[in-house]
């Protein structure tokens, strides 16, 4: 895939109306913004458009309706939190790409913005629909693709539009493609990779496509533990996917081949696992090779903790997705905790990928310390797999 692709720097846009979709999935209770950190992402784009006298036309999903009109789910709350942050109104159109958006696109002046309602109210929007695509199409003069987090969609308003309107990124967009794309075409090294996660099955093609690209590869999480079966160890009550065992064989075969270092735990901490998830939990650390028969592997051990530190302390690049226990839990947190300080102490160019991993940082408090945490969870992962996502591929090339 191409990561240099054009942004709204490299495109004039003054008297210009442009669709942008941002990424507005926001979390909600009773009605009730929860978190508006999607939102000011989104800032940036949105005011270069906006002093650039652009009409702005953003539009965006917002759950799951799955083509129903859920009121629940309207984007009303992101249009009036977003007026609070403009400093100016946004207005909202009653409908996707009807009689009511196009006559309020149509009726927009340089440095308006207005929002369409939640793009998934059409059944037509993750069918990348070439109807509704051409629909929300024929209220702009050109596309921005601001929406990291579903560009691995070829949904219509992420991927279709682009077949109609000249597409470019936001810089949002650009700011993840040019730093995930830059370490994986072409890292400082030495290039670590940390995956961890609960299921070796969702990471199966990114560890094959990461032993082609890095020097070392550090194992952790969930998934650990069928790599610990593949090592011909018991492991008790840890989480362990039978049916890829030969698999973990091939990729420590194919690491070795290569030359790739990849480390494996060597202890974890284990125990029962609670109920709720913040419950006391009493834990031991064990071997690896020696987990009992009734107890399971929560987290990485301290032994491990430090190897894993040891190898981020060298690098110059370094990715990670997934976290190495059940964070969530404090008692089951110092495994992850260890490696966030090690990515936050290093000199290294360091990338968390979405999801887990990005939480982690976030609520340990050293998001401050990483270069770069990735705003798409499904989406880095599949970048992290060499796939071309939709959502980028359709923008103009440099």
């Amino acid at each position: 895939m191409n990561y240099n692709k054009k942004s709204i720097e490299d495109i004039e846009v003054a008297g210009k109306r442009v669709l942008c979709r941002c990424d507005f999935n926001v979390p909600t209770k009773a009605g009730v913004i929860t978190s508006d950190k999607r939102i000011v992402a989104a800032l940036p784009t949105i005011k270069y458009l906006v002093e650039h006298n652009a009409k702005v036309i953003l539009c965006s999903h917002m759950g799951k309706p799955k083509g129903e009109w859920k009121p629940e789910l309207s984007l009303k709350i992101v249009a009036a939190r977003l007026s609070e942050l403009l400093g100016k109104e946004v207005i909202m159109a009653a409908d996707v790409a009807g009689e009511d958006a196009k006559a309020k696109a149509a009726a927009l002046k340089d440095g308006d913005v207005m929002l369409l309602e939640n793009t998934r109210y059409i059944k037509g929007e993750t069918k990348n629909d070439p109807e509704l695509s051409r629909d929300l199409a024929s209220m702009a003069d050109i596309f921005v693709n601001d929406a990291f987090g579903t560009a691995h969609r070829a949904h219509s308003s992420t991927a279709g539009v682009a077949d109609y309107l000249p597409a470019v990124s936001g810089y949002l967009v650009q700011k993840e493609v040019s730093i995930m794309g830059k370490a994986l075409a072409n890292p400082e090294r030495p290039f670590v990779a940390i995956l961890g996660g609960a299921k070796v099955a969702d990471k199966l093609n990114v560890i094959n496509n990461l032993l082609e690209k890095v020097d070392t590869l550090i194992i952790g999480g969930g998934m650990a533990y069928t790599f610990a079966a593949a090592q011909g160890y018991t492991v008790g009550k840890s989480l362990l996917d039978e049916s890829k065992i030969d698999y973990c064989k091939e990729m420590m075969e194919k690491a070795s081949a290569k030359g790739v270092k990849l480390l494996l735990p060597v202890d974890c901490v284990v125990g029962n696992f609670p109920s709720p998830i913040d419950g006391s939990v009493d834990v031991k650390t064990v071997a690896i090779n020696e987990i009992p028969d009734d107890l399971e592997g929560m987290d990485i051990g301290e032994k491990t903790a430090a190897i894993f530190a040891d190898a981020v302390k060298n690098a110059k690049t370094v990715v990670w997705n997934g976290p190495m226990g059940v964070f969530e839990n404090p008692t089951l947190a110092k495994g992850t905790i260890a490696m966030a300080q090690a990515l936050a102490d290093s000199d290294a160019v360091t990338i968390v990928g979405g999801g887990d991993s990005a939480a982690a940082c976030e609520q340990l408090g050293f998001a401050d310390k990483i270069t770069h945490i990735s705003t798409g969870g499904g989406a880095s992962l599949e970048f992290l797999e060499g796939l071309e996502l939709p959502g980028i591929a359709c923008l103009q090339d440099k």
